[in-house]
């Protein structure tokens, strides 16, 4: 029997991301993080627990990537993304580093 080759494999999406992450080429990253949130879009109820880890990570690898390019508010707003589907303390210190940004950044 043949598996199918037209489903894709996010995981194979996150890993690219994070090859490309690693060289510093931050929006092929960004696309390959996107893709991985693409192919979970929908209904999430129905994922297994390593596939809310592969989406999870993927949320937090894309709010890293928005951090380099200075693109602060959609930091944020993945680095909750990636907190509310997998609740962890690298998540929670992103967010509170990314907050603090922000707020530096609004009051000078």
């Amino acid at each position: 029997m043949m598996t199918s080759c037209t489903k894709e494999d996010p995981s194979r999406h996150l890993n690219l991301g994070n090859w490309y992450l690693q060289r510093g080429l931050l929006d092929e990253a960004i696309m390959e993080y996107r893709e991985v949130s693409r192919l979970y879009g929908g209904e999430q109820s129905t994922l297994k627990r390593d596939e809310f880890q592969i989406l999870g990570t993927a949320h937090l690898k894309l709010a890293i990537a928005y951090t380099k390019k200075g693109w602060w508010e959609y930091a944020l707003s993945e680095a909750k993304r990636s907190f509310d589907i997998s609740p962890n303390k690298d998540c929670h210190e992103l967010i509170a580093l990314i907050e603090e940004k922000l707020t530096q950044d609004s009051t000078s």
